[in-house]
């Protein structure tokens, strides 16, 4: 098994460290691929993703990422892990959302996020007018992106045990593009029947994830509200600490933290690597390493429940000292 690492800047490298540690313990046969990504190399290079960077990518079976800094102060300067992300028509993000042993965490929470990846308001088609007093980004939604990300959400309910599929959309104001993911997503659902289909307004789903999120099993959604909505929802079982997801395309994978690169906190080995060694959970389940995957997050939850954490989840433990402790409740 060939894995790519691509640890980024900011905290990346740190939380890649310690993934990639349970990952030799729990694989030890795993060939490690490293590549250059994100703002740190761009100041070197003049590329925050270079060639062989995609190269490597392409090479291995699935790829684990870290974290990349995006400055909003630079004219021209596109976010790396989008650019990943479009080269390689990773379509798929996928955010499970899950209750953990800590009072930190509401209980009775078990629903993935399933959010279209690759265009709505994240297209790139965007333009400034009348001398920069009026800006423009355009909210592209297809039928083929949409068909895709619909079908994927139902096949993952069926494959998970999922009761019920929730359409997430604003068709009531923003009438054609999310109309038409609406219009898509009903469609599909009559090729489903197994499955209901139900739909929800953005805002409403935005409040119901707070007042009763157990309530909710796949949600399925455009790029900017599954962007926010994930946020809000691992708020609500531990934070962007834990939080982590799956983009995935036909062929190439990347799995990544959700959390981003919080350069103020780099190199003060004070982050917490659990949201990153759960993203190398979730690639070897997509791997088919589901024996390895549950060690993984077995040894996760102990440490939950055993206190042994970073400073987020009300522990004292360093960045290493956490993967450490994942790695001692695996022996």
């Amino acid at each position: 098994m060939r894995i790519c690492v691509l640890p980024g800047d900011g905290i990346g490298p740190e939380v890649c460290r310690e993934a990639v540690k349970v990952l030799k313990k729990t694989e030890p046969c795993i060939e490690l691929i490293y590549g250059d990504i994100g703002y740190e190399y761009y100041t070197k290079s003049g590329n925050n993703l270079p060639e062989e960077t995609l190269r490597k990518v392409s090479s291995c079976d699935a790829t684990l990422f870290g974290a990349v800094t995006t400055p909003p102060n630079i004219e021209n300067y596109s976010s790396a892990i989008l650019k990943l992300r479009r080269h390689f028509n990773l379509y798929a993000n996928i955010r499970p959302i899950k209750s953990i042993p800590h009072q930190i965490s509401r209980p009775g929470i078990n629903m993935v996020i399933v959010r279209e990846n690759t265009e709505d308001l994240y297209s790139g088609i965007e333009r400034v007018e009348d001398n920069g007093d009026r800006a423009i980004n355009e909210m592209v939604i297809t039928r083929k992106a949409s068909e895709r990300i619909i079908r994927y959400a139902f096949s993952l309910a069926r494959s998970q045990g999922y009761k019920k599929v929730t359409c997430v959309h604003k068709a009531n104001v923003v009438r054609a593009a999310c109309g038409l993911f609406r219009k898509i997503a009903f469609e599909i659902a009559d090729e489903n029947k197994d499955i209901p289909l139900d739909e929800m307004i953005v805002d409403a789903c935005a409040m119901q994830l707070i007042r009763s999120p157990e309530s909710f099993d796949v949600l399925v959604t455009t790029n900017m509200f599954g962007d926010i909505l994930s946020d809000e929802a691992c708020m609500l079982v531990g934070g962007l600490g834990l939080a982590y997801s799956g983009n995935i395309g036909k062929k190439i994978s990347v799995f990544e933290p959700v959390h981003g690169s919080a350069p103020k906190h780099a190199g003060k080995n004070s982050a917490n690597p659990l949201a990153t060694i759960l993203a190398a959970k979730m690639m070897l389940e997509h791997l088919g390493k589901h024996e390895s995957a549950k060690k993984i997050e077995d040894a996760v939850i102990e440490c939950i429940r055993k206190n042994k954490v970073t400073a987020d989840l009300g522990g004292s433990l360093t960045c290493e000292q956490a993967g450490d402790a994942v790695l001692e409740e695996m022996r």
